[in-house]
């Protein structure tokens, strides 16, 4: 997906009308299955509105649907392109402020566990970003794949907790030493937090709790303190149920 691409889809995400479709029938929260139009342009969406929540302990009331996005915004800052566009609509959405997720053509029966090809590149991002956004439910069937066999990240409502809550079935590469471009990456990453000027980390001020993104900043600092890809925890919970 190209730049001019991203920022035409975001626009329109942001202000386009928005028609209901249907209702993804799997999952705990509310999902709608939407159409999103302008004079010239449309696209299906999917769109998660904050009082479609089911109430949780351990996640502020009325906040998935900001993890949506601020999780856009990471993708988006590492320069990863994981997360299909994602925005926080407030105005003029059906059933009141939530997020807005371009939808990704894909077969649904195609998961993480009976993909064909795994990029290893890919799939090492993919495991950093999930312990950079504290992702405590990385399940097989949230990563999918589109029709030019491009891998996306979807699902991200249980993120960037403060307290350390990963949990994911990808653990590849456990405990082997991070590339050199990745660190790369995320040394980028560390560069703008220090900078705290960067128009998405702005954003993502809007969208987490200052604790929320001071913990972030953390993460990024143990990545390069110490260049190993996560391993599972003996003492928690490290994989998500269900696994798909």
């Amino acid at each position: 997906m190209n730049e001019f691409s991203v920022i035409s889809d975001i626009q329109l995400l942001q202000t386009g009308q928005i028609q209901l479709v249907g209702q993804v029938v799997l999952g705990s929260n509310i999902t709608l299955l939407v159409r999103v139009t302008s004079q010239d342009h449309d696209v299906q969406a999917i769109y998660k509105p904050n009082q479609g929540e089911r109430p949780l302990w351990d996640f502020p009331r009325y906040s998935l649907s900001k993890r949506e996005v601020a999780a856009f915004v990471v993708s988006n800052l590492l320069s990863w392109d994981l997360v299909p566009p994602t925005v926080y609509r407030q105005k003029n959405a059906p059933y009141g402020p939530g997020s807005l997720q371009l939808f990704i053509p894909h077969d649904p029966n195609i998961h993480y566990f009976n993909l064909v090809n795994k990029p290893k590149d890919t799939i090492q991002k993919i495991i950093l970003f999930d312990y950079l956004i504290n992702n405590a439910d990385r399940k097989g069937g949230h990563l999918i794949q589109d029709e030019n066999q491009k891998l996306w990240l979807i699902d991200h409502g249980l993120s960037f907790s403060k307290e350390f809550k990963l949990r994911t079935v990808i653990w590849d590469y456990a405990g082997e030493t991070i590339p050199k471009p990745l660190l790369n990456d995320l040394q980028s990453l560390h560069e703008k937090f220090l900078s705290n000027s960067h128009p998405l980390l702005i954003k993502l001020q809007k969208l987490l709790s200052v604790e929320e993104r001071d913990a972030l900043s953390s993460r990024i600092v143990e990545l390069l303190n110490n260049p190993k890809f996560p391993k599972p925890e003996e003492t928690r919970r490290s994989y998500p149920w269900p696994l798909i």
